[in-house]
């Protein structure tokens, strides 16, 4: 530009309001053409999924009908009111409110900075312009890695070895009737051993391929089952996913999964698709379908209810922990991410993970051997 002036950037008041043009309603004009540049910002700048997007458009509809003023009109005493009726009237829970939060909170840094240029419209407009109003002192901080509902639990160690016997139960009894459904039974029976076996979430366990596992110079004797790359972690708000590596402490899960991949994975038919775990028809096992499996076999064998496929997970961790894996790689190995519970091995180094990593092998290693094998 010929006067030196900064182009508007996407999201921008100039690009959402046309300049010189009498609005008929312009409070509320003004409030949709921020909702649409902040929602364009959200798309183009950080890349958020159209879900998301429309997420956070919900809730800030939401938040605008109880306060019933515009943005430029918002207080902190609006946040603190809407959290307390969020609380007392719908009891949401503490990760809810820290999203509710979160996203007031980028609407107004969006809002307030200059490079939007929405302050300056609003005064220009109505003679007032929107502050921030989410501070530390009025909303709710993330202190935990988990913050999900508390009655759900681990399995115990009698729970699990009922459940993954009543898998491999499925497997007989469908083998045996030549139903068609043995190789999914087969194929879901090893899907929830690898849940347990490397501390996986649901969906980080439906989204592996078979190149996903590999060898592990510390760990020769399991094969290219010594190490199992995490490709798709769970992921931030704006963020990709987290990969990690994990590695095999339970020497009887990899030769599961060996098992199923040379002997029942060729006979689902798809030999060129990636994924490790496969359909009938030849795609991509998806989460609902592990869902299915598991509430049908916990409510056949009579498990309680508040177990579901992220307790295989926890019970990972508890189960290291208890026989005595140091906390410290444990959580490494299951990608914990806030500082709470990563900061007490920020000063672990490759050695130290390699050598809790031998330790944790070797002792399962004896515990199969004095008790001729699980799983």
């Amino acid at each position: 530009m010929s006067n030196g002036a900064r182009p508007p950037i996407e999201g921008a008041a100039r690009l959402e309001l046309v300049d010189g043009v009498a609005l008929l309603h312009p409070q509320d004009a003004v409030f949709e053409a921020m909702l649409s540049g902040f929602a364009k910002q959200q798309r183009g700048g950080r890349r958020l999924t159209a879900k998301t997007v429309a997420g956070r458009d919900g809730q800030l509809r939401r938040f605008a009908k109880f306060t019933n003023e515009y943005p430029w009109q918002w207080t902190a005493s609006h946040m603190d009111e809407w959290m307390v009726s969020l609380i007392s009237e719908k009891g949401l829970a503490h990760s809810t409110l820290r999203s509710y939060q979160l996203t007031v909170r980028l609407f107004c840094d969006f809002l307030v900075s200059s490079a939007y240029e929405w302050a300056a419209e609003c005064e220009k407009r109505f003679g007032t312009h929107p502050v921030q109003i989410c501070h530390e002192w009025n909303t709710v901080q993330h202190l935990t890695d988990y913050e999900g509902q508390g009655e759900r639990r681990p399995f115990t160690r009698e729970e699990l070895q009922k459940f993954f016997d009543y898998c491999d139960d499925r497997i007989d009894v469908a083998a045996r009737s030549r139903r068609k459904g043995a190789l999914a039974a087969y194929r879901d029976a090893t899907l929830f051993k690898v849940l347990y076996g490397w501390g996986l979430r649901r969906n980080e366990g439906c989204k592996l391929d078979l190149v996903d596992f590999h060898r592990n110079a510390a760990a020769p004797e399991l094969g290219r089952y010594g190490m199992l790359q995490v490709r798709w972690g769970k992921a931030t708000k704006g963020s990709p996913p987290k990969r990690r590596n994990v590695a095999t402490v339970m020497p009887w899960a990899a030769e599961a999964v060996e098992d199923y991949v040379i002997n029942i994975r060729p006979r689902f038919g798809a030999p060129d698709h990636p994924a490790l775990w496969l359909t009938e028809r030849g795609g991509r096992l998806q989460p609902r379908e592990v869902n299915d499996r598991f509430t049908t076999y916990r409510h056949a064998i009579g498990l309680p209810p508040e177990l579901t496929p992220h307790s295989l997970r926890h019970s990972h961790v508890t189960h290291q922990i208890e026989d005595g894996v140091d906390p410290r790689f444990v959580q490494d190995q299951v990608g914990h991410r806030y500082a709470s519970t990563t900061a007490i091995y920020t000063a672990v180094s490759g050695d130290f993970m390699n050598t809790m990593m031998r330790k944790a092998l070797d002792r399962a290693f004896e515990r199969d051997a004095d008790l001729g094998g699980t799983g």
